[in-house]
């Protein structure tokens, strides 16, 4: 089973169960839901004429391998005759130089050049040629042409794209004003809504399904913006870049992949919130390119030990666990390790939240961030930037080392550190710059060990505190234990990573004294 764009391949078992009310419960009192629509055909037929099959070609020049390269057997039952056919067939076209046959004549027989096209969905959102798709519709064409209802055909410009996000703007030019569709308000669609989905699946144009808001702001982990309405609207292979309609007629996604063991629709398929697109379009026709919000911070998951180790009541949030040099975050003294609970006065429930609410913010604005810090909430004001492309973002900072000394034992958790050196520099191609205590040897069936330390780690804090020494990690820990904390966290540094681990202490005896060092 595989991930598809426009097609996500996955099985799902479906069950059904029965609850019987006990007269000694209470009633509880019958929600009345609207009467499904007599028919859609009224709807379906004024907006039909705004949606539109998008056809992208490329090129594929074949590398120079000999036999092997070129399209491959298309699959047949074993024995069937047309599998050697078309191996026959295919062998002759795909011999190297000095082959006998195929090529481009001569003693060069390259395999030609092909053309390889692609179908999929988009819709007319101006009157004067602009259509909205999937940027994977299109990625990578040197082609792109749109066909409309009426079957005329027209060549697209590719106007913008967005790969993040996976939205393409495209402009046609027309003599004549194009019938529209405009984008609505996906906030305002409940789970249970009825809704409508338009495109060309398989190649077969204009079809029209119909279905339900089945769940919201589904995460199917193909980007940092994930927040998908999901549908039971049949979207198969082709529905990709197409819109789903609620029942006024408004475009609240675009149709963008589905959950299926065989490419077609078993009713579990995903769209793109209109509330998200409707703002990266606009961006795409102005600037040609996305315009997202950027604060310039590494995060993680708040957990439950994280939490209770650092006095905060519920796992919710997001933790910086590093700071962009010269971003927003920096500039508003945001530091590593702050739990950021709201962003612009919206709340952060989770990690997966902050991206797309930082995203949405308004580039060159100032924002409030409200912090979990120290034990107690503290705001910030920050200046969002647009987001640079990947490529461009920083990198961490590291500063100067520490001075050598031998392995110090840190009770009870069953790890060993040194300060750096240029030993362990080598040892494990630590920068030159490296900062903290480096961990030498983790015990088993320790906590250290449980949560999957090991020597080469680099402890950069301890409870939120910058770390010097091994006595500096030490004195935290102690300071947790007199704190009657379960967990201490640790910032740790691995290949080129940071991350926040909590340590359990309540399995490892207090200190009575200092170690050895």
């Amino acid at each position: 089973m595989r991930l598809f764009r426009s097609t996500v391949a996955r099985a799902a078992l479906l069950g059904a169960s029965f609850a019987l009310v006990s007269p000694a419960l209470p009633l509880v009192q019958p929600t009345l839901a609207r009467s499904a629509p007599d028919s859609f055909a009224d709807m379906a037929a004024k907006l039909l004429p705004a949606v539109v099959n998008v056809s992208s070609s490329q090129t594929i020049t074949a590398k120079n391998g000999g036999p092997g390269v070129g399209p491959e057997i298309p699959m047949f039952p074993p024995g069937s005759p047309f599998e050697q056919f078309f191996k026959d067939f295919l062998n002759r076209n795909r011999q190297g130089p000095g082959g006998n046959g195929g090529g481009n004549g001569g003693g060069d027989n390259q395999p030609a050049p092909r053309r390889a096209q692609s179908l999929g969905s988009g819709f007319i959102v101006d009157p004067s040629g602009y259509v909205v798709t999937n940027n994977h519709v299109i990625e990578g064409a040197d082609e792109v042409s749109v066909t409309l209802q009426d079957n005329i055909t027209l060549k697209a410009e590719i106007v913008g794209r967005d790969e993040s996000g996976d939205i393409a703007l495209l402009k046609v030019k027309t003599d004549k004003p194009l019938p529209t569709v405009e984008f609505g308000d996906s906030s305002q669609s409940r789970v249970g809504d009825w809704v409508l989905a338009i495109g060309n699946p398989f190649g077969l144009g204009g079809t029209v399904t119909a279905g339900i808001v089945s769940a919201r702001g589904r995460d199917i982990h193909q980007g940092q913006y994930d927040d998908f309405i999901q549908t039971d609207a049949a979207i198969n292979r082709g529905n990709s870049g197409g819109p789903l309609f609620n029942m006024d007629g408004q475009v609240i996604g675009i149709n963008t992949a589905i959950f299926s063991p065989s490419g077609g629709s078993i009713g579990i398929g995903f769209s793109i919130p209109s509330n998200m697109a409707k703002n990266i379009v606009a961006q795409l026709k102005q600037y040609g390119h996305p315009r997202r919000g950027w604060l310039g911070v590494k995060i993680q998951q708040v957990t439950p030990d994280i939490a209770e180790s650092l006095g905060l009541k519920d796992a919710s949030g997001a933790m910086v666990a590093g700071i962009t040099d010269g971003g927003p975050a920096e500039k508003a003294k945001i530091r590593s390790g702050d739990i950021i609970l709201k962003f612009g006065g919206e709340d952060v429930k989770e990690m997966h939240n902050l991206p797309r609410i930082v995203a949405d913010a308004e580039v060159g604005k100032e924002v409030p961030v409200l912090l979990w810090r120290d034990g107690k909430e503290v705001t910030v004001q920050t200046v969002l930037a647009e987001r640079p492309a990947d490529a461009q973002l920083a990198s961490a900072d590291a500063t100067k080392p520490t001075d050598v000394t031998r392995p110090t034992d840190i009770s009870g958790l069953g790890l060993k550190v040194a300060p750096v050196s240029q030993d362990l520099k080598d040892k494990f191609q630590l920068q030159d710059s490296q900062k903290g205590v480096v961990i030498t040897d983790v015990s088993p069936n320790t906590p250290a060990a449980e949560r999957g330390l090991k020597p080469g780690d680099v402890i950069m804090e301890v409870q939120q505190g910058e770390i010097a020494s091994p006595d500096d990690v030490r004195k935290q820990v102690e300071a947790a234990r007199k704190a009657d904390r379960k967990f201490v966290l640790m910032l740790i540094q691995r290949e080129g990573g940071v991350q926040y681990v909590p340590l359990s202490l309540s399995k490892a005896p207090a200190s009575k004294g200092k170690q050895p060092g």
